[in-house]
């Protein structure tokens, strides 16, 4: 075992922590060293968005005493941030194990530091936390919650006073705080539980006020209310407000998948609770099949992300993929609000550098502006604070599930996008057409665009470094074509630089830094490569389009673009 390991697992044998962790501890050391040596090789990073990690004992896993310091670093900045006033911070969590335990572990330490607490009474869905920040003015905010990894994982998302996810500066500077943090003893872990103040019912009640306001054609609801939904909470927060959010919308014919219905951390039904895999979904593909639905959906455990099935061309169930829903559900908005007469000239949609290009093209044919900002909604919830005032915000939304409707939330919002998507199959129903139909009407219209993703997963202590390496291997040796089609620019987002590998012109790119490199080609593709920030994998991005004349080449069209794509991932040498 590594001496600077050792003292590790000495301090807590040894510190101020409970009797069964150090049991923990102690049988890890005679049955399974090598998950010890895991559990103790590194701190668990607190990085821009907070904590992600397995559940255990030790440095490097989520247990009381990683979330307690963190939030003893996080409330030392709030403190500081706003001397002399009364601080507050909303506290929420989802379905997952231990997560009641760890909102409880956060909300005392925060109150015991002479903070304001507002804790939801039980399970709540992530966005109903970034909007109580908002609606009780508080300076910040916390879920525990780890989206929709596997079971054994729980995580902790920090937020700041505009219900975002927290960004640069504020970042950066909690980090520091966190690292302050050197022992448990330094954390006020009781002594304030007169400062917290559980909510519920009551902000449940604005939240869904303030969903339905969203709606666009109430009256074409009213006539499709009959439309046939089947929806799965995937055992996660959803089940709390969205069967409610589309009885409010005026939706009658709603289908809950059962067996997935009750809240559970175990996740019994599936492997892993994201609604971006077909066995995931599949229990709800075939309720939707047997009920000939209009229409299926599925959030995550804590309601931040949905899945979308659909008919196909030839009458199958499939699931649309994240860039698919993002394009069905911005044009439904943009096309909507147009016919409502409700446009404006400053209309503006936000979506991300590794979000399908048809967004830029579909904005274009609304004159509408579009703007791309880095991976994650923390980074669209800070360019809506930057355009305030003078242009006036839509919806945004990125590749992984996620859409962001009006501005009364800032941060991805499955529950709104729910009820959103339900009224885009009305209003589609209404005119005769399926959602897939429409799709296809829009890649007649704008290109076919088409997209996929493959992650690498390397774990284990020098698994961080491997991915590095990948990186590193790309940045030292920029490729002059990928699968024979000359590469154009290779823009790195680390050094902020967009740079012609065939000239060496270079330009700036004007975001901030994050390591993420992206490969344009001659022909419209885009490779981007993208180290996840929560997770030992890296995630690589396909993006490949092709012209779609009408309805019945869509096939053969659609099989040139995969054969494109896997000649990309073969050349690049990823399978």
């Amino acid at each position: 075992m590594d001496n600077v390991i050792q003292q590790k697992i000495d301090q807590w044998l040894q510190g101020n922590y409970d009797q069964d962790t150090k049991k923990s501890i102690e049988t890890l050391q005679r049955e399974d060293p090598r998950e010890l040596e895991d559990a103790f090789y590194q701190n668990l990073e607190f990085g821009t968005g907070g904590l992600r990690g397995i559940m255990g004992v030790g440095t490097n896993r989520m247990n009381k005493y990683t979330v307690g310091m963190a939030t003893q670093g996080y409330a030392n900045y709030l403190l500081q941030s706003w001397p002399g006033e009364e601080v507050r911070v909303a506290i929420a969590h989802d379905s997952r194990n231990n997560s009641r335990f760890f909102a409880e572990t956060t909300a005392h330490v925060f109150a015991a530091n002479g903070i304001k607490v507002f804790l939801f009474e039980s399970l709540r869905p992530t966005p109903e936390l970034s909007f109580a920040i908002r609606t009780l003015r508080c300076q910040g905010g916390v879920v525990c919650t780890a989206s929709h990894n596997p079971k054994e994982y729980n995580g902790y998302k920090a937020y700041w006073n505009d219900g975002g996810q927290l960004v640069p500066p504020h970042d950066k500077n909690v980090i520091k705080e966190v690292e302050k943090i050197a022992s448990v003893d330094d954390v006020k872990w009781s002594g304030g539980d007169a400062n917290i103040k559980l909510i519920g019912k009551d902000l449940d009640e604005q939240y869904i006020e303030m969903v339905k306001g969203l709606s666009v054609f109430p009256d074409v609801i009213e006539k499709q209310s009959d439309l046939k939904i089947v929806y799965t909470p995937i055992h996660g927060t959803g089940i709390t407000l969205v069967p409610q959010v589309l009885e409010r919308f005026g939706f009658k014919n709603v289908h809950i998948v059962e067996e997935q219905q009750t809240p559970d951390g175990n996740f019994p039904t599936v492997a892993y609770p994201n609604p971006e895999e077909k066995e995931t979904m599949s229990i709800g593909l075939a309720k939707a099949k047997e009920l000939d639905a209009d229409i299926l959906l599925g959030t995550d455990p804590d309601a931040d992300r949905v899945g979308i099935g659909v008919k196909n061309n030839h009458g199958d169930w499939v699931l649309m993929n994240g860039n698919q829903t993002a394009v069905l559900a911005f044009n439904y908005l943009l096309e909507a609000r147009g016919e409502k007469g409700i446009a404006q000239s400053n209309d503006m949609i936000i979506t991300t550098i590794v979000t399908t290009g048809m967004v830029d093209d579909l904005a274009a044919g609304y004159g509408v502006h579009c703007y791309r900002v880095l991976t994650g909604f923390k980074w669209i919830a800070e360019m809506i604070r930057e355009k305030e005032g003078r242009e006036h915000y839509i919806t945004g939304g990125e590749e992984s599930f996620g859409l962001m409707i009006g501005d009364k939330v800032r941060d991805k919002d499955a529950v709104s996008a729910v009820a959103l998507l339900c009224e885009m199959a009305a209003y589609e129903k209404n005119n005769g057409k399926t959602l897939f139909d429409k799709l296809m009407e829009l890649y007649i219209r704008f290109g076919f665009y088409k997209e996929k993703l493959i992650s690498i997963t390397k774990k284990g202590m020098d698994g961080q470094q491997q991915i590095a390496a990948m990186m590193q291997g790309y940045r030292n040796n920029l490729p002059q074509s990928i699968n024979g089609i000359k590469v154009t620019r290779v823009l790195d987002y680390q050094s902020s630089k967009s740079t012609d590998p065939h000239t060496g012109d270079v330009t700036d790119i004007l975001l901030p830094k994050s390591n993420v490199l992206q490969f344009a080609l001659e022909d419209g593709s885009l490779v981007s490569a993208r180290p996840s920030g929560t997770e030992p994998k890296i995630k690589f991005y396909f993006s490949v389009k092709e012209k779609l004349e009408q309805a019945d080449q869509f096939d053969a069209v659609d099989r040139q673009l995969d054969a494109k794509i896997d000649g990309i991932i073969a050349d690049m040498k990823l399978n």
